[in-house]
């Protein structure tokens, strides 16, 4: 492919080409202003790239202020490639999240794979192992034919990384909608060990230091792909789409070895790997983190492609590549330490004081622009908010229990629902025990790692119920970080921080940008409240399909401290004979809830309500009691209520059942939705201590021998009566099914 033609700095501003750039009229004065002169081609592109919202965060800073980042365990909150807490003995667990929502939308097997490719750069450039992959999934109705192709191969994809590389992906979740169709969710994150010593950063700092690049060739896969991630996809499967970066575990592997091999040089002054925006994001924010400048030849970086220009090379997302700055005089150290990892490491810059990107190419200056403009002086934007008509009209119903005619078929099509269904089909195709260090695999309420040479864990989850966000996004936002955290509890975990990924439709759209301050709101108040801050996360906004914009989804990831691993506690019963707790009352809560769902074919009214004091000294007596060892099996009610947590409780046991009674409405007790409550079994000679640590456990029957699973209600009424295995296939099977019976 021959040299692309570039018009000059007139044309540009003439011809209003910055605008197929992504930049607005006012911006490209703004960066006019700057320079003091009109940019050349190639530092548009730069500009572009930096100020779109996908690098800069313009339209969601003022909303990510709100979060709390600091606390006792805290070593490295948001602004770097990933986030860090102290886990003690000199250990810290260091992760992220990210989006890959518009490649995944476009390609799902490359898109979802390099999502989790570069989440890992994101985890070992700071000097952290990575340990485990975690994963949060959304996608249309498996019926239609385009949004079936989008699961099976963004699902692919992540197992094709993850196995590769020999990560093991412990956990996830994934949830179905019509929202998401044609515009799927995919959110990666991954979670790394490292000691305190080995921390690194992102800075291009020390006058003469040299900037190095090491990994995969620069081609121009992926041109723009920033700019891509911060606008609207169109769902036109005709249409010409962008040249997608596709990833090669294989030598990601052997760079992550590499860098990991690097953190340990006294020759290591920073490194960051090339994300969005590939050369031009990680130059420019390593130099003006730092307060430097850096100069690069660009005819010295490594490319697969001939006649490649300054702007290609520089806003290249070619996977696998970091940016190394080492002291001046160590650089064939460095380059021979790839060399044994059969990876390319060249010198291509230098760091300067003048705070200034200086791109040289072909004997010329193609580009000089300040390292802080691009990085850190972006334009924020205050977004007009504006509450829907929608939320007052939701606010204002009185809530309506669902008709039910036959409560077992009704529990029979809950459980076969692909958002409660049993996962299998997608966490089969991980390598869920890869390094060996797995002690909970994906299938209960969180995964878990065991951390090396210890007797401790990590436990780790990803949790959003989108449809309470979109009836109430404080509340919603407040209900996710408290599943999360419910989860890690229900492990015998404590919550100790939170990364996110906050995926929202156009910020252009009051109503929109409302619901993502709202949701902001809630989750800063749960944040707060359970002392689990935000350390690090992502924002990925215009997720809309053909202008309509999917249900406000911001995921939540979260990492629990397991302090003895003697303690982990999982989901499915354990012993015949054990009693059966419910914690916390149940009520009408059936705002967004899968049953309503079913039976009306869409959602409405009130969000379940959350009272977050409750919540905190509910969560804190069970994990004291799981602590204690008098719980033998836990698990939070999420979608679809009381009766769908039993099932999965014996779904996970062989030869185990239950027998319970519950009182009020059947329908309510049965299928509401209602927050804050748990369902756990205790051993006999546990129960009077159980009952003493936690005030607000209801004992309602016990685990049998038999493989049925019977619930009675007021007046000894059997409301529910039928075997494990029935309901078990029905669950099992759900998802293989539609995607089977729709091929």
């Amino acid at each position: 492919m021959s040299a692309m033609y570039e018009p000059n700095a007139q044309q540009i501003k003439n011809e209003k080409l910055y605008r197929q750039m992504g930049m607005t009229d006012e911006e490209f004065e703004r960066a006019v202003g700057m320079l003091g002169r009109l940019p050349n081609y190639t530092e548009t592109g730069l500009f572009s790239a930096l100020w779109s919202e996908h690098c800069s965060y313009k339209s969601s800073k003022p909303v990510l202020r709100k979060f709390p980042t600091k606390g006792s365990r805290v070593l490295q909150g948001p602004g770097e490639g990933a986030g860090i807490v102290d886990i003690g003995d000199n250990q810290a667990a260091v992760f992220k999240m990210e989006s890959h929502n518009s490649p995944s939308a476009i390609d799902p097997f490359i898109g979802a794979a390099t999502g989790a490719g570069g989440v890992l750069r994101d985890v070992f450039s700071m000097g952290a192992r990575p340990v485990a992959l975690v994963n949060s999934l959304r996608f249309g109705d498996l019926s239609d034919a385009r949004d079936r192709y989008l699961f099976e191969e963004a699902v692919s994809g992540i197992a094709s990384y993850g196995n590769i590389i020999g990560i093991p992906t412990i956990a996830g979740e994934v949830q179905f909608d019509n929202c998401y169709s044609k515009r799927p969710l995919v959110n990666a994150m991954a979670v790394g060990l490292l000691n305190h010593e080995d921390i690194q950063k992102g800075i291009a700092s020390g006058v003469g230091n040299s900037v190095m690049y090491a990994g995969a060739k620069t081609g121009r896969d992926g041109i723009h792909g920033a700019t891509m991630s911060s606008a609207e996809v169109s769902v036109d499967v005709e249409a010409e789409l962008p040249v997608m970066q596709a990833g090669d575990p294989f030598l990601e592997k052997l760079v992550m070895e590499a860098c990991l091999e690097l953190v340990k040089s006294d020759a290591l002054i920073g490194i960051q790997d090339m994300g969005a925006a590939g050369l031009t994001s990680s130059a420019a924010e390593m130099a003006s983190k730092a307060g430097y400048g850096v100069e690069m030849n660009l005819d010295l970086v490594p490319q697969r492609e001939e006649g490649m220009t300054a702007y290609e090379m520089m806003l290249s997302e070619s996977q696998e590549r970091m940016l190394i700055v080492v002291k001046k005089g160590r650089e064939q150290e460095v380059i021979d330490l790839f060399t044994r990892y059969d990876i390319e490491a060249v010198s291509i810059g230098k760091v300067t004081d003048d705070k200034m990107l200086r791109l040289l190419h072909k004997g010329e200056l193609v580009a000089e622009v300040s390292a802080d403009a691009l990085a850190e002086d972006a334009p924020v934007y205050n977004k007009k908010s504006e509450e829907p008509a929608y939320f007052r009209e939701f606010q204002a119903m009185e809530m309506i229990e669902p008709v039910v005619e036959d409560l077992n078929e009704t529990l029979t099509a809950l459980l076969k629902r692909p958002t409660i269904a049993s996962k299998e089909w997608v966490y089969n195709q991980f390598d869920t025990h890869a390094r060996r260090n797995t002690v909970v695999a994906p299938g209960s309420s969180a995964g878990v790692i065991r951390v090396d040479g210890t007797n401790k864990g990590l436990a780790m989850t990803a949790d959003c119920n989108s449809r309470y966000v979109y009836l109430d996004p404080e509340t919603g936002g407040k209900i996710a970080i408290a599943e999360a955290a419910r989860n890690l509890v229900c492990s015998g975990a404590e919550p100790i921080a939170v990364t996110d990924c906050l995926n929202f439709g156009s910020a252009d759209k009051p109503e929109v940008f409302w619901q993502f301050e709202k949701s902001a709101d809630g989750i800063s108040d749960a944040c707060r409240k359970l002392n689990a801050p935000v350390i690090s996360g992502n924002v990925s906004l215009s997720n809309e399909v053909n202008g309509v914009p999917i249900y406000p989804t911001p995921t939540i990831g979260m990492v629990g401290l397991v302090h003895d691993l003697s303690q982990v506690t999982t989901t499915e019963f354990k012993n015949a004979g054990d009693a059966i707790y419910l914690i916390g009352e149940t009520a009408m809560d059936f705002g967004g809830s899968e049953l309503q769902q079913m039976t009306e074919g869409k959602i409405f009214g009130k969000a379940p309500s959350i009272d977050l004091d409750v919540e905190a000294a509910r969560q804190k007596g069970l994990l004291t009691a799981i602590q204690n060892k008098l719980v033998a099996s836990a698990t939070d009610l999420s979608e679809g209520g009381f009766a769908i947590a039993l099932c999965e409780k014996a779904f996970g046991a062989e030869g185990l059942g239950a027998e319970v009674s519950i009182s009020g409405s059947a329908v309510t007790a049965l299928f509401s939705e209602t927050q804050s409550r748990f369902l756990v079994t205790v051993k006999n000679e546990n129960a009077e201590a159980f009952e003493k640590a936690v005030k607000d456990a209801v004992k309602i029957g016990r685990v049998t021998a038999s493989d049925k699973i019977i619930i009675k209600g007021d007046g000894d009424t059997v409301l529910i009566d039928g075997t494990v295995n029935e309901f078990r296939s029905a669950w099992k099977g759900a998802i293989q099914c539609l995607l089977n019976s729709e091929a």
